[in-house]
């Protein structure tokens, strides 16, 4: 993330972030839930744009597989946006084994050769899968709170990046 080249325009950032924060921790069910429309929403756009290129594809075969691809999203999208609790509990149990996966491809990565910083990417696969776990162990009760958390924890971080990049001028990549 890159910092806003206005002092002003940066704190309010910061501002937004943090008050978004705030209200995701106090309001953790109706963040997650909105997350969860606002991925509907995204999912249909993405279908729609999968429909849309059936027209760039030659042959029958691509144009099978992007139409079936649109579609899947646009039933994936519609589902979210109608279902936003049924929507929230399941990426609530998707998001747990998602992390459970992470930690332990962490913990294999640093067993299978010896890399920088092993001790510390074995600590961060073990609380990875661990996390991940507790969140599969806690499906479906914790799908109430853990995506609104995830979300507070994001715009918490993306404050404090803005906070500690200051005004330090930007290079071009």
């Amino acid at each position: 993330m890159t910092a806003p080249a206005s002092p002003t325009l940066r704190w309010l950032t910061i501002a937004l972030l943090l008050t978004g924060a705030v209200l995701s921790l106090l309001l953790p069910f109706v963040s997650a839930t909105l997350f969860t429309i606002a991925l509907g929403g995204v999912a249909i756009a993405a279908g729609v744009a999968q429909l849309i290129r059936l027209g760039g594809s030659d042959d029958t075969s691509g144009k099978v597989l992007r139409g079936l691809s649109g579609v899947l999203y646009l039933l994936g999208g519609l589902s979210l946006i109608v279902f936003p609790v049924q929507s929230t509990i399941s990426l609530t149990l998707f998001i747990g084994f998602l992390v459970a996966f992470e930690g332990v491809t962490e913990l294999a990565a640093a067993a299978a050769r010896p890399i920088p910083a092993r001790t510390l990417v074995l600590l961060d696969g073990i609380v990875t899968a661990v996390l991940g776990g507790l969140l599969i162990a806690g499906w479906p009760g914790d799908s109430a709170w853990v995506i609104g958390t995830l979300l507070a924890a994001g715009m918490v971080m993306s404050a404090i990046n803005l906070f500690t990049a200051g005004s330090e001028p930007q290079t071009a990549a």
